[in-house]
């Protein structure tokens, strides 16, 4: 009413003026009942009104929804009727009159901007005293309670992030490639040097994404070069443009974000014991301590990372390094554990700390993560070197079987690994998985962690944080089920990460399932050697594919896949035996070799995948 540019003019319900307004709502329905919820300022253009009788129950529709009061514009016939002013009177409800001059947006900009600055000065009282409880004992609620407060009062959608785009909280559902793409947007707009918030425009949604850091009272010291911990951070996603936020509502979002870096910095904090006992467990492994040494430090970390565990667990190695192009003056090693820490979790874990069963060490630019996972079945005598059945991975990749029949148990087994296309097969997979690590479950479908899959859905967030000057290379070893597994574990993971590191690409994997085939010995070959014997195998092939477009080299690599068959392979090719045998002899013509010896059948398999 003190706002002259409103335009408003009492009629009616001077006495009722103290009714709070938390809302507005333009109609011109006869009854809008099915879109009010009470405490609405309603505008009307009294388009609904075709006599005097129309206004009873127009107003006693208003009466009953419980709005705040009514708004009639003169614009269209003049005046505002008597009938509506009786009716109003009547019901006790306020009634004002919008001059012709006045446009409804008007009145609508101001009621929203006058009570979403209420709710956001309620909010951060409650976010206020939100953070004094968080700082002084775990009765906040963590990050969802804060989450929920900024859905239900600025009816903002949040979530926060992993740097790999994992969802740690979240007001609602959030499709997983829409966070991954999320978190790449932030970590590429901090190796940028940009400041926050940014913007971020995925699948047609615009979001604002704020990073979470602690800058109050026991954080860390500000980081001498952003890539030591670019790749550790978790960020703030909310799906809205905060381009045009007022300075009030940005100072209360980077609140909210000291707030849950508060709860982060907890989480990291219980993750202190876990820590310690791998660094541990390492220093004894790489001393080469005696086994029953390092055989009670696992009983003693057994308990902490697998709780309730009634059987003694297998255990796996995962090394992991970040590299820097430069001078070498950035600290690596804590984001390497912090980065592996976070590999490790399920990507759809929601729990109040999903990492409860990691422990991850680092030494120099290396982290080395001690995976346990729970045997399913009482394992057989230690010199059989036969494991339990498929089990849960510590992160969660693979599916626990614990009570299943064995049946499920072979099933969940074979889901947790699944062949890679050319390189082996996975953890799951077949005898290969217990080739590399004394100890090692030999059955087929054993448990653990496959490689390639435990960087699949965060590889692109990934790669956009690493930029175009650093490296993730990570391998993994093959379970074991004692201690004096370990550092043959150990080393195997390392070696499966040098493997990783020699090639192409910003995040790569290797397992240890790769350590016992050709592939080991590829990445090793001189650059020049390699060039020399595929040009001498393959380039009369490839010429005479360009002049007679004669298919020799898919015909070729069908033809050892089906591992000689003549008929599997015609088949695949859709081609007639004799055909098939045509472009073999001519293959044999070009290159001199024989493909009926197996010598030659290798040189040419090896020519292809090094080419």
């Amino acid at each position: 009413m003190e706002t002259d540019a409103l335009g408003l003019r009492l009629l009616g319900g001077g006495d009722q003026l103290d009714r709070p307004v938390r809302g507005v709502m333009t109609t011109d329905l006869r009854d809008p009942s099915r879109y009010l919820s009470g405490g609405e300022l309603v505008l009307t253009g009294l388009a609904w009104r075709r006599d005097a009788a129309d206004s009873e129950p127009f107003v006693r529709i208003l009466t009953a929804a419980g709005v705040a009061g009514l708004a009639a514009g003169e614009a269209e016939l003049g005046a505002v009727p008597e009938d509506l002013v009786q009716a109003c009177s009547r019901h006790r409800l306020p009634l004002f009159a919008v001059h012709e001059s006045v446009a409804f947006a008007t009145i609508t900009e101001h009621v929203v901007r006058q009570v979403s600055g209420e709710r956001a000065g309620d909010l951060a009282a409650v976010v206020d005293r939100h953070r004094r409880l968080m700082t002084s004992g775990p009765a906040g609620g963590g990050p969802e309670a804060v989450l929920d407060l900024l859905g239900t009062d600025l009816d903002l959608r949040a979530w926060v992030l992993s740097p790999t785009g994992r969802r740690v909280a979240g007001s609602a559902p959030l499709p997983a490639r829409t966070a991954a793409a999320l978190a790449g947007e932030h970590l590429a707009a901090t190796r940028a040097g940009r400041r926050g918030p940014h913007r971020a425009q995925v699948a047609g949604t615009a979001y604002s994404l704020f990073p979470i850091r602690n800058t109050g009272r026991g954080a860390a010291p500000a980081v001498r070069d952003v890539r030591e911990t670019v790749l550790a951070e978790w960020l703030l996603a909310v799906e809205a443009d905060a381009a045009d936020w007022p300075a009030a509502r940005l100072d209360l979002l980077q609140g909210v974000t000291q707030l849950i870096a508060v709860e982060r910095d907890r989480r990291d904090a219980a993750r202190t014991v876990r820590r310690r006992l791998a660094q541990e467990v390492l220093e004894l492994v790489q001393t080469g301590a005696a086994p029953a040494e390092v055989a009670a430090r696992l009983r003693v970390a057994a308990p902490v990372l697998l709780p309730g565990l009634g059987t003694a667990p297998h255990w796996q190695i995962v090394v992991a390094r970040v590299e820097w192009d430069g001078d070498g003056a950035v600290e690596a090693g804590p984001a390497a554990q912090a980065l592996l820490e976070e590999v490790l979790v399920d990507p759809a874990a929601m729990d109040a700390d999903p990492g409860d069963r990691i422990a991850v060490a680092h030494s120099g630019d290396e982290a080395v993560a001690l995976v346990a996972l729970p045997a399913v079945a009482a394992a057989p005598s230690a010199g059989s070197g036969a494991g339990a059945g498929g089990a849960e991975a510590a992160g969660g990749h693979a599916a626990e079987a614990a009570g299943a029949t064995p049946a499920a148990e072979a099933a969940e087994a074979v889901g947790a690994g699944g062949s890679r296309g050319g390189a082996g097969t996975g953890a799951g997979g077949d005898a290969d998985a217990g080739a590399g690590g004394a100890g090692a479950p030999a059955a087929a479908g054993g448990p653990g962690l496959d490689a390639e899959r435990l960087l699949a859905a965060v590889r692109a967030p990934l790669s956009a944080g690493l930029g175009d000057d650093g490296r993730l290379t990570l391998g993994v070893s093959a379970p074991v089920h004692s201690a004096e597994g370990l550092r043959g574990a150990l080393e195997e993971a390392r070696h499966a990460r040098r493997v990783a590191a020699a090639r192409p690409g910003r995040v790569c994997a290797a397992g240890h399932d790769e350590l016992a085939s050709h592939v080991l010995l590829l990445p090793f070959v001189p650059d020049d050697v390699r060039r020399a014997f595929t040009a001498r195998l393959l380039d009369p092939l490839r010429d005479y594919d360009r002049r007679h477009r004669a298919e020799l080299i898919p015909t070729l690599e069908a033809f050892l896949d089906c591992d000689g068959s003549w008929t599997r392979c015609a088949s695949r090719l859709h081609l007639h035996v004799n055909t098939l045998r045509y472009r073999v002899g001519r293959i044999e013509q070009l290159t001199g070799r024989d493909l009926s010896r197996l010598e030659d059948k290798l040189d040419f398999f090896l020519a292809l995948r090094m080419s």
